[in-house]
């Protein structure tokens, strides 16, 4: 017995040395990659949605959610909040949304058109969740734990109440189906947005939290081990798993221009080709923690450096070659 289990170690090890060794060749210094700008925002910087005229992005001191033109790579617009933005944004129709913690958490309906704030009493579970839209509902997670809210975006009442496993955090709607990752697990509950009834269950990697979608495809981000799960999102079965080397709280994963991006502290940036799930690059350094991925470029928030970073997608592509 004792010899098996040497060697049963001494072959995770091994696994273990070489996916080190094949992070290693695909790493460089977050310094190669030249921002086109560099915006300050606050004490902190987090949470980043694209739209198709914007980009927003949270942050704290002050509490506030700022809109960027990409066009002119200006701040044009800061809406400020009475709480922290603390479990992600979500765009829907002429609306941002922006949970928010404090006491009580609450959540934060952001008009685009009229530039006003509306507040509602839902709120999230709890920080490093997230919120996501269908095209008539909210989803989000609230403060009992695995109770799904389905939000009316118009008045902001609770529609629905969706049964999930406890521990789970963040959802995302995708071809139909809100998918729920359940962080304190290792799954993702998959749930038909028009009835709001659970359809799947799927196992991923320890720990998933932030996901993301594209290209027929979700991928989760797993915490626990650093890894990258891809789900098939017709038939619901994994098709593939990418060792990140990037275990960890907080990041953030987002899909764009055929890759997957991720960021990690000390690891600010990833990047895995969807179609084969190889690791192309990982830029190490400081910076990082969310990510979007539009209007040509990626837009990288460093958390504790309270600023945004534009990023050119195809030079950090061409970069990688």
């Amino acid at each position: 017995m004792r010899q098996a289990l040497n060697a049963i170690s001494l072959a995770a090890l091994l696994a273990f040395s070489v996916a080190g060794a094949q992070a290693q060749e695909t790493q460089r210094a977050i310094g190669k990659l030249t921002p086109t700008i560099v915006l300050p925002l606050g004490k902190t910087a987090d949470w980043v949605e694209i739209t198709t005229d914007a980009v927003w992005v949270g942050s704290t001191g002050p509490n506030a959610v700022h809109r960027i033109d990409p066009l002119t790579n200006r701040v044009v617009a800061a809406f400020t909040l009475p709480d922290e933005p603390c479990a992600g944004l979500a765009a829907g129709g002429s609306y941002v949304w922006v949970p928010m913690c404090g006491k009580p958490n609450r959540l934060a309906r952001i008009d685009t058109a009229t530039k006003t704030v509306t507040l509602f009493d839902t709120g999230p579970l709890a920080e490093e969740g997230g919120v996501t839209t269908s095209p008539d509902s909210v989803w989000l997670l609230s403060t009992s734990q695995g109770a799904l809210h389905r939000i009316d975006p118009f008045n902001g009442a609770i529609m629905q109440v969706v049964k999930v496993p406890e521990g789970s955090y963040n959802p995302l709607y995708y071809e139909g189906q809100v998918w729920v990752t359940r962080a304190d697990g290792a799954e993702v509950t998959v749930i038909d947005a028009a009835t709001g009834k659970q359809t799947a269950k799927v196992s991923t990697g320890p720990g998933p939290r932030f996901l993301t979608a594209g290209a027929g495809s979700v991928w989760t981000l797993n915490q626990g081990d650093g890894t990258l799960t891809r789900i098939d999102a017709l038939t619901h079965a994994v098709t593939g798993t990418t060792a990140l080397n990037t275990p960890g709280h907080g990041g953030d994963v987002k899909f764009g221009g055929g890759m997957v991006w991720t960021t990690m502290a000390k690891v600010p940036l990833s990047m895995t080709e969807a179609a084969t799930g190889k690791l192309r690059c990982q830029w190490t350094g400081s910076g990082g923690d969310s990510v979007g991925i539009g209007h040509g470029a990626i837009w990288l928030t460093d958390y504790h450096g309270g600023t945004i970073s534009r990023i050119e997608l195809q030079k950090a592509i061409d970069n990688c070659r």
